[in-house]
Parts: C-alpha cells; structure tokens; sequence
C-alpha cells in the first residue's frame, strides 16, 4: 500500500502546495507538524530543512519572531511555536530555545475569561473559540514537560475542562464554534453567550488539541482520565454525524441541508484524531476503526485528485471562517457555507499528511 503521507510530505517539499513566507501564521505550523512526523520516521533531512528554512526566515539571533507582535494577545500566533521544540532539540541553537520563551510569555499575561479560559484574541474580548484550543494547549503543555520541572499541567486541562463546561450542547455532544463571556456579540445566544453552528474544522481542532495533550501530560495529572473521557464522547458525537462517505460536512449536523457540503480539513482532522487515538489504545473497538476505515477511504474518493504530473491536490477546503469583526460573520449555517472552497489549503494539507500517517501506521506500513 502507498503512504499518502509521504506523497503529499514530497509535494510540500516540492513546492506545491508551499508554505507561506510571508507571515508567521498559524497554518504553516499545521503543515510543519506533518513534515517533522515523515522525517522522524524516514529520517530524511529533506522535511526536517523545509522547516528549518521557515523559522531561520521569522527566528532572529535574540530569539525575536519577524512580525509577531505578542501584545496583540492573538492565540493563534503560538501554534508555530510548537515547531520549535524539535527545531531546538535538533539544532540546539540558542535563538530557538528564546522564542520559545518569547511565546510562552505571551500565555503569562494573555487575557482570560473570569474562570480562567484563554481569550480567543484581544480584539475578542471574552471570547473563546474552539480553533484556539489547537493554537495553545499543545504548546503550552510541551513547555511544561520540556522547560517546566514542576510538571503541572493544571491550567493546561482547566482549558479544557472549561471548554467542556460553556461550549458543548448536551443533546448532540457536538461543540459550538465559539462563546461569548459575556453574552454581547452580535453573533451568539444572549441566555447561553453560544455560536449558533457547529462547524466541521472548529470541531477538527478540539479533537486535535485534546489528544496531544493527552499524549503530553502524564496519567498521574489531576482530571487526566476526565480528558480521555471527553475525547472519547467527542468522538462518538462526531460518529454519529458521520456521512456515508465516510466524510464530514462543513456544518456538521446539517449534512442533508441545501448549500451544505463535505469539507476537507475537518475530515482530515477528525481522521487523524480518531487513528491517533486508536494507535494510542486511548479508544478501542470496531466502532472506531470501521469510522477510521471510512474516513480513510472517503478523503481519498472525496477530495483528493493527482495531477499529470503527480501532484497532490486536496480539494473542498473551506478557507477560512470565524465570527464578528465583520457584519456577515454572524455564525449562522448560511455564512459557514458562503466563505471560500479552495484547494490546497494548508490547514487542509497538514491535517492530511498526518492523518494518512496515523492510518498507515494503524496498517502497520511505519
């Protein structure tokens, strides 16, 4: 069986799709994560230097990240930072290990809700947004087991835990795309402060958070066994809303909706979430592996299309989708479905590369 990982790994290496240069943006992080799995495991530097060459463009020698402005408070800047870890470990250069810190001071005095969640952006007040989730845990909980000799992962988890107690709508087990502390913005319930849909990739990044934390903190860890719980239920929410194709729509409980359809990264995310977690025995059963299966499957059938000369496209990829800010923004199931389809979207690409890994090592192809 081919490693899908490995073709679309080369593509990126190849140019196309190619990382973007020109900001420090949260996307490229997702695909750099891809990159670092196929080189630990091939032990071709050639992913490895794809990386390298990003961060020696935005890392300066006192540890100064080219056009990261950390009084934004904007959570979505940490996400390359996860990037760094191995980058350091590898080179062991000192301007690395400095802007590893650089982020880390940022989450220090990043505004929070009331109890303690993360704000989404500073121009979001009271915010929080599943997306973000993605954005910090994972980092946050790598500094603490690299750099932190106290090992407390609590405030880690708390996000979570707090995510679980203001975001999930207990009828579905789905979560909503954002809340509103505050129950202000145009956008949400003004009883609940919630979104009103529950988008496919929001839902992608939350699995994905979760599990690499759970990968991260150890058992031993206050609420560790409260996380596997709510990644499993995560999980089996997102089962049932699973399409025949083995995919999941852009909004996912409204797959039978005019204007609604399959979309890419999110199928990817979930995907890799659901394989990881089976490779890591945090789920079990036929349930899972017949979803992974499915899944596997539909993305292939789905969205991904080669080209004459072996290129990879992954196509159906939402571009982008948020709330507020702008008047359209307002979270409804016709502004999900009105934002941008693009192919090769990087968000898309590195949700792929490490989703087709985690099923070829289910296979036992690694």
């Amino acid at each position: 069986m081919e490693k899908w990982s490995v073709k679309m790994a080369d593509c990126v290496v190849s140019g196309r799709p190619s990382l973007n240069y020109e900001r420090w943006a949260y996307d490229n992080g997702v695909v750099m994560r891809g990159l670092l799995k196929i080189w630990e495991k091939t032990g071709d530097k050639k992913y490895f230097d794809v990386c390298l060459d990003y961060m020696e463009k935005f890392i300066y020698d006192n540890g100064m990240i080219k056009d990261y402005r950390p009084y934004e408070y904007n959570i979505d800047l940490i996400n390359n930072g996860k990037i760094l870890f191995d980058i350091f470990r590898e080179t062991k250069e000192e301007k690395y290990r400095k802007a590893i810190f650089k982020l880390r001071n940022q989450l220090y005095k990043h505004p929070r809700t009331s109890e303690g969640a993360f704000w989404h952006k500073k121009i979001y007040k009271n915010q929080v947004w599943l997306d973000g989730l993605y954005m910090e845990t994972p980092f946050y909980a790598m500094f603490i087991k690299v750099f932190d000799s106290k090992r407390n992962y609590n405030d880690v988890i708390r996000q979570f835990m707090l995510c679980k107690k203001n975001m999930r709508d207990d009828k579905t087990g789905l979560y909503y795309h954002a809340w509103d502390e505050s129950h202000y913005e145009f956008w949400c319930d003004k009883k609940t402060g919630l979104s009103r849909s529950f988008w496919g990739r929001a839902m992608g990044w939350l699995a994905m958070a979760l599990l690499d934390v759970i990968e991260i903190v150890t058992p031993e860890c206050g609420d560790y066994d409260e996380l596997k719980k709510m990644f499993a239920e995560i999980i089996d929410a997102l089962i049932e809303v699973q399409d025949k194709s083995g995919c999941w729509y852009q909004v996912l409980d409204k797959g039978e909706k005019i204007g609604n359809y399959l979309e890419a990264s999110c199928s990817c995310m979930i995907l890799y979430a659901i394989a990881k977690a089976v490779n890591l025995g945090i789920i079990n059963g036929l349930k899972y592996t017949d979803a992974m299966e499915a899944a596997f499957n539909g993305i292939i059938d789905e969205f991904i299309l080669i080209t004459d000369n072996k290129f990879i496209n992954l196509n159906k990829n939402c571009a982008v989708a948020g709330l507020g800010n702008k008047s359209k923004r307002d979270g409804s199931f016709a502004y999900y479905i009105s934002e941008p389809i693009v192919c090769n979207d990087l968000k898309g690409v590195g949700a792929f590369i490490m989703a087709a890994y985690e099923y070829e090592r289910f296979k036992n192809l690694w």
